[in-house]
């Protein structure tokens, strides 16, 4: 075969319309997850690319090139979302506008309030995408009071109202974030998005800021949510990890609140938050503390909504939140304040189910962890920057101890007089190196150009006022602190346990927990706190019932999530849900709630007798008829319970001596609905009724019905 034949033979055939495409032979494909040694597990972006790029390309669909470039745009879209937008990062638990923020701080950190506005214009130059979302982003990282100290109105987490406009409103770093979270001769830096500045990679950070802050953000595909966490208690759980002890941490709201922290599941599962609701007097209930992602009006909402919808009752609302949450709620006559805080938390937003899901990028990846997969890496990171920290110290202290004692031999000597007959700048830096030569044994290491440098830097009046007294002092707090820096390094752990336990002294009073722990809330089942804020009626004329119908038989009062029983006069009954207007005719005999093991008492006739009987419904399916009579028969008397008699009135008949009779239900033994019950008599009966009704002779002798 030619060189031409067989370049043409190497080129992929297009299909011919109507052909049957040959099957495509695919390569296996290659895994997109890692997994490291902790169990998390994280998406490689590359894997993604090389999987999409041997995708079969089919010509009469679309343009080659253009299907890989949208492909590649997409990847690179949904890789800027997760990185560098939405997810926070693990080593410093900020998201990058929340990192730009910080160092635009920093890097104006004099101590004083700055105006948010000139904060927000700063961080403009490492963050391109606008001043309001600079400035939300910094009004919430304020409103978490570790980082950033207020000054102004930066809006009310209770209440929802918003901050002041930025030119209004100040802030400056916490003393904590000053010394905690920034280190330049440590932090790693890069070019900002327009290369005039350079930004951090991350801070050098010191804390487990992943779990004091807690984040939310939504990227491609990918949602992280974790909660806040108290302070203290994360740098007790990274003692514990250092000295290998068992640990527990649970979130802990700003807003305060009751948590049930059963399923959280060591941040896998969920927390569910109350609010905490004190009973004032009898019929007043006060909110004194809410659970978090709900306000107060939120709340108030939330408690109209269920009252609209016959959940509850309430008499009056009244917010007085400010500084401290208080939302006094009045309970109608009859209502009891206790059976109020339990619908409360039944039917409002006074109780909340938080799903935690801790999603944070390490090493350039998402990663999915767990709480305490987070805090082992926070204090693992701990101890690698306490080590970098103290070998940069010990490096500094060295290098001073040199130079003292390289100043003290300069002067103590006078070596700087062997200089005075140099006329070349080589000549003076070999009289230097000859005249330190006797005193190499005093020096840490050989004397260099540089430090010949900083010795014939030294000016004269130092030399001149030289204190060797003074001079041996400061040498000699060198030595002691460069001894307890080699110490440091050598114990590393208890180093890093005890910077850990002064700054819960110097910072655990002021960040105290809020949200307090419960070991388990009291399931609270809604139908029982019900109100009974609804009232079943019935209007014969129309042939309607429900609670939206004017009518004067039955009159039910139920709650929402109660069913009504229905039996009509040929003996069918049926249960349904609430109906708010339902059509039944005008053959409705009963109405009333459906008790499974309630006794009711019948009386019915059919073409041969009347039949008496006591029974109870027990369990009906939702909506199907059925009945509790035989066909062709009809209901004379339905009634729930047992009456203590019965008043039997018989038609007329020719020859008919006994017109009324009386009897006894308690009689009749308890039956199903299906039973047939005793007989009563086989003449027509008038009627049955469970009081004396009128022209009912008092006087004349009354028999009693045996039963058959």
């Amino acid at each position: 075969m030619s060189a031409k034949r067989k370049k043409e033979s190497d080129q992929p055939e297009l299909p011919i319309e109507g052909a049957t495409p040959a099957p495509v032979q695919k390569k296996p494909a290659k895994k997109s997850a890692a997994t490291n040694g902790n169990g998390a597990t994280h998406v490689l972006a590359e894997d993604v690319a090389a999987a999409i790029a041997h995708i079969p390309f089919d010509p009469r669909k679309s343009d080659g090139g253009l299907h890989r470039r949208v492909d590649r745009g997409f990847l690179e879209y949904a890789s800027y979302v997760i990185r560098d937008r939405a997810i926070p990062h693990l080593a410093d638990g900020l998201k990058p506008v929340q990192r730009r923020i910080l160092w635009a701080l920093h890097q104006n950190d004099d101590g004083r309030f700055i105006k948010v506005a000139n904060v927000v214009g700063d961080t403009m130059k490492y963050h391109p995408h606008g001043d309001a979302a600079i400035g939300d982003a910094l009004v919430v990282l304020a409103n978490k009071r570790y980082l950033i100290e207020r000054q102004g109105n930066f809006g009310n987490i209770f209440t929802g109202d918003p901050a002041a406009a930025p030119r209004y409103i100040e802030c400056r770093l916490t003393e904590l974030a000053r010394g905690e979270l920034f280190d330049d001769e440590i932090t790693e830096f890069v070019p900002s998005y327009d290369g005039r500045n350079r930004e951090p990679v991350t801070l050098p950070c010191r804390l487990p800021l992943t779990l004091m802050l807690g984040a939310e953000g939504i990227a491609v595909g990918l949602a992280a949510r974790i909660l806040p966490h108290n302070f203290p208690e994360l740098l007790q759980a990274q003692i514990a990890i250092l000295k290998k002890q068992p640990f527990k941490c649970l979130p802990d709201f700003a807003t305060g609140g009751l948590m049930d922290a059963r399923d959280y599941q060591d941040g896998k599962g969920s927390v569910k938050v109350r609010a905490k609701i004190k009973i004032r007097d009898e019929s007043t209930v006060v909110i004194k503390e809410i659970p978090p992602a709900t306000t107060t009006d939120s709340l108030i909402a939330s408690v109209e909504d269920a009252a609209r919808k016959g959940k509850l009752k309430v008499k009056s609302i009244n917010d007085f939140t400010s500084e401290e949450v208080e939302i006094e709620i009045k309970c109608p006559p009859g209502v009891d304040a206790g059976k109020m805080v339990d619908a409360l938390h039944a039917f409002t937003d006074c109780e909340v189910t938080i799903a935690s899901h801790i999603v944070v990028i390490r090493a350039n990846r998402p990663v999915e962890m767990t709480v305490s997969e987070v805090l082992a890496e926070n204090t693992e990171q701990l101890v690698q920057l306490l080590r970098r920290q103290l070998e940069l110290k010990r490096k500094k202290l060295e290098d001073e101890l040199h130079f003292r004692t390289l100043e003290r031999i300069f002067i103590e000597e006078r070596i700087y007089k062997g200089i005075e007959k140099c006329k070349t700048n080589e000549a003076v830096v070999a009289a230097v190196h000859e005249g330190f030569k006797p005193f190499r044994r005093q020096m840490y290491r050989d004397l260099g150009d540089a430090d010949v440098e900083k010795l014939l830097a030294v000016r004269i009046r130092r030399i001149s006022l030289f204190d060797i007294q003074r001079h041996r002092e400061e040498t000699d707090r060198v030595k002691a602190d460069l001894e307890q820096t080699r110490k440091n390094l050598k114990g590393l752990t208890q180093y890093a346990i005890a910077h850990l336990e002064a700054l819960i002294e110097k910072y655990g009073p002021q960040y105290p927990r809020l949200t307090t722990k419960s070991s388990r809330h009291d399931d609270i089942d809604a139908k029982e706190v019900a109100f009974k804020a609804f009232k079943v009626a019935y209007d014969r004329e129309s042939g309607y019932v429900g609670y939206k119908v004017n009518g004067e038989e039955f009159k039910v009062e139920c709650t929402k999530f109660d069913r009504i029983l229905l039996v009509f006069r040929d003996g069918t009954y049926k249960v349904t849900e609430l109906p708010e207007k339902f059509f039944v005719g005008p053959e409705l005999f009963y109405c009333g709630l459906p008790e499974r093991d309630r006794v009711f008492t019948c009386a019915y006739t059919n073409r041969n007798a009347s039949f008496l009987k006591r029974f109870t419904f027990g369990g009906t399916i939702l909506n199907k008829a059925y009945s509790c009579i035989p066909e062709k028969s009809r209901i004379l008397f339905f009634a729930p319970d047992t009456p203590p008699t019965l008043y039997v009135r018989y038609k007329p008949a020719p020859h008919q001596k006994v017109s009324q009779q009386t009897c006894s239900p308690a009689d009749i033994e308890v039956k199903g609905p299906k039973t047939r019950g005793r007989q009563v008599s086989i003449k027509d009966i008038s009627s049955v009724t469970g009081e004396p009704t009128r022209g009912w002779d008092e006087k004349a002798t009354t028999t009693k019905l045996l039963f058959a």
